[in-house]
Formats: C-alpha cells, sequence, structure tokens
C-alpha cells in the first residue's frame, strides 16, 4: 500500500483544529503521513527577534496540532514551520514540495482559499492534489460531503470552488474507557484476627 501524504494546515482557529479532526477520523489510514503545516507571515520591518518569536509560537501551535494526533495510534506526523505570503503561494509551493495527494484546511473569512481561487482558475491544479475544506459545524449543517460555490466576505462576487469538497465534521461515537476497580467483599465474609492469639473467628 502506497503512503499518502496529507497536509494539514495549521492555524490559531478553531475551524483548522475542526479540520484536523475530521481528517484524523474520516481520512487518515493506516501507513499515512500527515505533515502539520503552519506558514506565518512576512512581516516589513523585521528583527531576528520578531522572526524567532513567530517561528516559536508556529511551532507550539503546531505541537498543539500533533497532541491531537497523538491520541490515534500509529499516527506518523511531521512539523513544518516556514515563513511566507498570506496568500496561498508559500503554501502551494510547500503542498508540491511535499508530495501531498491530499490538502486539508480549515474554511472562514479570512482563508487563503479565496484569494487563491481570484488567482488562479483551478485551485487543486495549482496546489497538485485533492483539497478538502472543512467548515465549521453548525447545528444545522449535515455530516454529508457537497460541493458548492462559495461568496465571498463582502463582496458580490461569486467564486465556484467545485473542485473543493466542502465538508462537515463526522466524528465517530466513542465509549468511555472503563475504569478498574476492585469488589470489596461481604463485609460478613471478613476473618477478623484478635489481638496475638493465633486463634481465628468468622464475624457473623
Amino acid at each position: 500500500m502506497d503512503v499518502r501524504k496529507i497536509v494539514i494546515i495549521v492555524e490559531d482557529v478553531q475551524v483548522s483544529r475542526t479540520a484536523l479532526q475530521w481528517a484524523l477520523h474520516n481520512l487518515l489510514r493506516y501507513g499515512d503521513l500527515v505533515t502539520l503545516l503552519h506558514v506565518f507571515p512576512n512581516l516589513r520591518s523585521r528583527t531576528s527577534n520578531k522572526l524567532r518569536l513567530l517561528r516559536l509560537k508556529g511551532f507550539q501551535l503546531a505541537l498543539s496540532f500533533q497532541d491531537l494526533c497523538n491520541n490515534f495510534p500509529n499516527t506518523k506526523t511531521e512539523i513544518v514551520v516556514t515563513e511566507g505570503d498570506q496568500d496561498g503561494g508559500k503554501i502551494a509551493e510547500m503542498v508540491r514540495q511535499i508530495g501531498a495527494s491530499t490538502l486539508v484546511v480549515g474554511l472562514h473569512d479570512h482563508s487563503f482559499i479565496y484569494k487563491m481561487a481570484m488567482a488562479h482558475n483551478s485551485i487543486a491544479s495549482n496546489l497538485n492534489c485533492k483539497v478538502v475544506a472543512i467548515k465549521q459545524p453548525t447545528p444545522l449543517t449535515t455530516t454529508t460531503t457537497r460541493k458548492r460555490t462559495i461568496s465571498l466576505p463582502n463582496s458580490s462576487t461569486n467564486m465556484d470552488l467545485s473542485q473543493i469538497e466542502i465538508a462537515a465534521l463526522s466524528v465517530p461515537e466513542i465509549n468511555p474507557p472503563k475504569i478498574p476497580y476492585q469488589v470489596c467483599p461481604d463485609p460478613s465474609a471478613i476473618i477478623w484476627r484478635k489481638g496475638r492469639s493465633r486463634s481465628w473467628t468468622r464475624r457473623d
């Protein structure tokens, strides 16, 4: 079985964590490699200290995502933290470099997917892989994977993102772990020893 490389975009928003959970429950299979990719923004007036701080914060954020992966046995993960633009160019470059088969991203108002869709006719072709965009579930959200047209926030422009699968979180029910405990014996069956005597009596 070929090893699939799945890239998860790491962002400090809840829907990004939701996307990771969706992938772990619905997409991941034994032997797959999960790459947690975080791209922190370029700074015009950057210093080495600011750059180091952004890289550290990005790595710590990715580690929190890795903790979610560790709850799934035999999950292989790697972390990639790099600097780049927020329009998706750096993400596309890294996804192609990794050789990903699937990109999973949490869809929110400021997602790079919108900007990339305006710049490229085919997002999937630009990334050279399948793209799965996950929306944060709402009470009215179904668990059925579907394709649709998405409207840009604060814009009348509609973009056809038919090559992107918009899916809701579907997490199977997991029974709570059983807590081991010791059954206490019947108090009437306990043998008591009195003093230093070697005689034994049964308590009735």
